[in-house]
């Protein structure tokens, strides 16, 4: 990565609502060759997250966790290649030829990307999931390299939040 610090957009939602206008907004930034990390504990949204952001790609259908088979491909305004890596170590990730998803033509939303952060591409944006109540969650959006950053940049501008302030 550049010698840029990392651009972070952190949101409060207090609904599945707010989360999927987020998810929503993300959808509509994303083009062939993006990279999505996703994470949070077991029951933190992921899977839903990952079902709004694809219903938003334009991805028809049902989008279940790929939790036992790994990879899931979906036809969306760009292909979509959900992952779920819980279930592997990094060295059978590795195993797996995930760079021909990454630099692919379709966006990569990978859950548990922690797991194989070695793998992932330098470029990436991160998302990390935290529950604070029943339907409340923190959620960090982490840009490492363009255009992800420039999302950051906008999700702040747009919802009038400066670099370092906490969405509310």
């Amino acid at each position: 990565m550049e010698n840029n610090p990392e651009e972070v957009f952190t949101f409060h939602s207090r609904s599945l609502r707010e989360t999927e206008t987020l998810a929503e907004e993300l959808a509509a930034a994303a083009g062939p060759g993006w990279v999505i990390g996703l994470d949070g504990d077991l029951g933190a949204g992921k899977t839903a997250f990952s079902q709004s952001f694809a219903r938003h790609l334009g991805v028809q259908g049902i989008v279940s966790s790929p939790t036992f088979t790994i990879i899931k491909e979906y036809a969306g305004r760009v292909p979509l290649y959900h992952m779920d890596v819980y279930r592997l170590s990094a060295d059978e990730a590795d195993e797996l030829g995930l760079d021909e998803y990454f630099y692919g033509q379709g966006v990569c939303l990978v859950e548990w990307s922690s797991i194989i952060s070695d793998l992932m591409p330098e470029r990436h944006l991160h998302i990390r999931l935290e529950t604070t109540g029943p339907e409340e969650r923190v959620i960090t959006v982490t840009a490492a390299g363009e255009p992800y950053e420039g999302v950051c940049r906008a999700l702040r501008q747009k919802w009038g939040y400066s670099k370092h302030d906490e969405c509310k």
